[in-house]
């Protein structure tokens, strides 16, 4: 059993706890307040003059499957040789020992949902992760959490080059996926059929991509849909309502520019990477105000990096640099939490200092979205003190 206390508490779900404790037993959170009790022999962890906050999630990246300084053999996130592949599976090609997991939780981040890239306009199954452990599959928080689907200028750039291949243009990606969601549906009615009345109905041969694609159509896992332009957004939208599935919108660059259209729709954005050049044409207009701007208008937004195109280390500076922008500090704090906890299914284990909780507590010396000098002092990952400065 552990007991932090005289910490400065900074729950997310409730009001910050000034000099309060949080005590932590077998991996999860058991109690937050100004005076908890705990048994004697507890182990205690002082934490005066310091922040006491839930470990930050990351709600989209590459984190392990485009791995950090050894360029080709670490980079397993886009199977590039087709552009519907939704059975790639992210958990395949997570290499936990991937030197941007420390570099990430020791810096506050404990959490990240992460996946395929952007290659295909189908990439594969996205999944949520602890980032300590040597076993991928003992690192699971949710798996699958989405399956990834890609608009814009990479799909284009992928297959549209020289391979002279399907997509060369945007509306060969929206055809693409139509076919495939077409193809996901007639294969479900055709298995819900067989499962009714098995007399009556054949059972449709298995097919790998068609099979991978059933929790979506089932409603179990939106589509993950990475869209900068405005004009993708819409697309993203215009088909996931065709076919009646859930549907995230990420990257959401040009999002502070029909945020009146996206508050109608009311699908979670995860808004992001921000910090860093304009890279390409699609990310002309991008800036810090997104976050605010959707935000006000009442959309549920989370933060991201896309690491590593931003360092995973780095995602609480973002929060920070959309406060610049005038996202007010709670929902910085959110958007960096307890939102993309939600937005991807896994708000009952993370994303908030909430009794029952998994036990992921990080204590800073100073303000880490306000202060370039904060040092991160304790991480805990479900429990156990993973890093200590």
């Amino acid at each position: 059993m552990l007991l932090i206390k005289n910490g400065l508490i900074r729950p997310i779900d409730g009001e910050d706890i000034p000099g309060g404790q949080v005590l932590i037993d077998n991996g999860k959170i058991l109690a937050v307040g100004k005076t908890v009790e705990a048994p004697a022999g507890a182990e205690i962890l002082d934490a005066s003059g310091c922040l006491v906050a839930p470990g930050f999630v990351e709600g989209h990246c590459h984190i392990g499957l485009d791995e950090e300084a050894i360029g080709f053999e670490g980079a397993d996130y886009n199977e590039s040789t087709d552009p519907v592949t939704p059975h790639m599976r992210g958990i395949d090609g997570l290499n936990p020992m991937d030197e941007a997991l420390f570099d990430a939780y020791s810096h506050g981040v404990t959490t990240a949902v992460t996946g395929p890239g952007s290659a295909n306009v189908v990439g594969g199954t996205f999944l949520a992760v602890k980032l300590c452990g040597r076993r991928v599959d003992d690192m699971v928080v949710k798996n699958p959490v989405a399956m990834k689907i890609a608009f814009g200028e990479n799909p284009k750039r992928c297959y549209g080059g020289n391979n002279k291949k399907a997509p060369i243009t945007r509306m060969g990606t929206a055809a693409l996926l139509r076919e495939t969601l077409q193809k996901a549906q007639n294969y479900k009615e055709a298995l819900d059929a067989w499962e009714k009345d098995p007399k009556e109905n054949k059972k449709p041969d298995f097919d790998m991509k068609l099979h991978a694609m059933l929790p979506v159509m089932r409603g179990e896992i939106p589509l993950k849909s990475h869209a900068h332009r405005a004009d993708d957004i819409f697309t993203s939208l215009r088909i996931a309502k065709e076919f009646g599935v859930g549907i995230t919108l990420d990257h959401c660059t040009e999002g502070h520019l029909i945020a009146e259209e996206l508050a109608a729709e009311q699908r979670p954005c995860l808004v992001g990477p921000t910090f860093g050049s304009k890279s390409k044409f699609e990310l002309k207009n991008k800036c810090w105000d997104t976050p605010r701007a959707l935000v006000e208008k009442g959309l549920k937004v989370a933060i991201i990096t896309d690491a590593p195109v931003i360092p995973l280390k780095y995602l609480p500076l973002c929060a920070g640099l959309a406060m610049e922008a005038g996202l007010e500090e709670k929902e910085a704090w959110k958007a960096v939490t307890l939102n993309p906890a939600e937005i991807t299914g896994i708000a009952h284990r993370v994303g908030s200092l909430t009794p029952g909780k998994d036990a992921d507590v990080v204590i800073y010396k100073g303000d880490p979205l306000k202060d370039m000098q904060c040092k991160t002092l304790v991480t805990i990952i479900d429990g156990k003190i993973v890093y200590k400065a």
